[in-house]
């Protein structure tokens, strides 16, 4: 007769996104995250196969949960600009949070890509959305006349996701809005 899960896997993934998050994927070990979680190793292996598979999952629950909200946001906007603006600085102050955490997404391009094909898969693909929503906003601004026609919605989606990633790989160095802001302002500048 299996056992039945004595934890809640949605909040074990939670608090172990928080704990990449903080820490990164190569100095968390298999008991920090025993420790961090409350469960035994046992237990961590037969829900989630193994520290990856861990990893994995709490890079989707980042992806489904913070990552998607910030693609929301998008739609939520005025106009185009506001929206991209507002989008940008709310991911600069959740990336300069608790001493320059980052984003777990870009901290994992960083450090886990070469190793890891899932992991590049999961990058890829957010990377990937956050591009479609900025084109899509981009293109409808186009429509109403709040860009110029000469602007491609598509390369301007890719300047500024990849912007955006440096300047949250920059939040880890200079965990710090309010110096890292005034640089959504250069980078809107790519819209006029």
């Amino acid at each position: 007769m299996a056992r039945t899960r004595e934890f809640d896997t949605e909040a074990a993934v939670n608090r172990a996104m928080e704990l990449f998050w903080s820490r990164g994927y190569e100095a968390t070990s298999v008991r920090d995250l025993t420790q961090h979680l409350g469960i035994g190793q046992g237990s961590l292996y037969a829900a989630f196969g193994d520290k990856d598979g861990l990893y994995r999952a709490a890079l989707e629950h980042y992806r489904a949960t913070l990552a998607a909200a910030a693609l929301r946001s998008l739609e939520e906007g005025v106009d185009a600009r506001s929206a991209i603006r507002t989008m940008l600085v709310e991911r600069i102050r959740i990336a300069a949070e608790d001493n320059g955490r980052g984003c777990l997404v870009v901290n994992a391009a960083c450090e886990r890509l070469p190793e890891d094909a899932a992991t590049r898969r999961t990058v890829r693909d957010t990377q990937d959305a956050s591009r479609e929503a900025l084109t899509e906003v981009l293109r409808v601004a186009v429509e109403r006349g709040e860009l110029a026609a000469r602007h491609d919605p598509h390369t301007l989606a890719a300047f500024l996701v990849t912007f955006l990633n440096g300047l949250l790989v920059s939040s880890k160095v200079t965990p710090d809005p309010r110096t890292l802001e005034p640089l959504v302002e250069v980078a809107l500048a790519a819209l006029d």
